[in-house]
């Protein structure tokens, strides 16, 4: 299992993880805009060339993030725009993590697969802190 890092940011995340690879070094594993994202998605014109996600290797862990798009969950403020993300090792600890990091809080999204690979969810738990919970199994690539 591992333990990461997800930044939210309103249109500003390429210039920000810019700054981030600045300090950090190292290049990027991913930076995706919302032009890729699968047809259908519903995002506005003017943010299709925003950041759908990025990760920056930092030491043994990864810096995450992403612009969140117009109508995507409550407004940006700092201080809420973070997530702790969990890799998980198996859909079962995922579903148990889940659960239990849920439990008295609030489902962003449920645990479902996605269109990227993983088996994937979010939550807030009932102190109020963002968490991204996910499993890759390479045995499905």
């Amino acid at each position: 299992m591992d333990l990461n890092t997800y930044l939210n940011f309103r249109g500003n995340c390429r210039e920000a993880f810019e700054f981030y690879r600045s300090v950090f070094g190292g290049d990027f594993l991913i930076m995706s805009s919302f032009r890729e994202a699968p047809p259908g998605t519903e995002i506005a014109e003017d943010e299709l060339d925003n950041v759908m996600h990025v990760s920056l290797p930092v030491g043994d862990s990864m810096l995450m993030g992403s612009d969140m798009p117009t109508g995507f969950g409550p407004p940006i403020v700092p201080g809420n725009n973070f997530s702790v993300t969990i890799g998980a090792d198996s859909r079962e600890q995922t579903d148990d993590l889940f659960a239990k990091l849920s439990e008295g809080g609030r489902v962003t999204m449920p645990l479902e697969d996605m269109f990227w690979g993983d088996y994937f969810g979010s939550c807030t738990d009932k102190f109020g802190i963002n968490w991204q919970i996910s499993f890759h199994d390479p045995q499905e690539e």
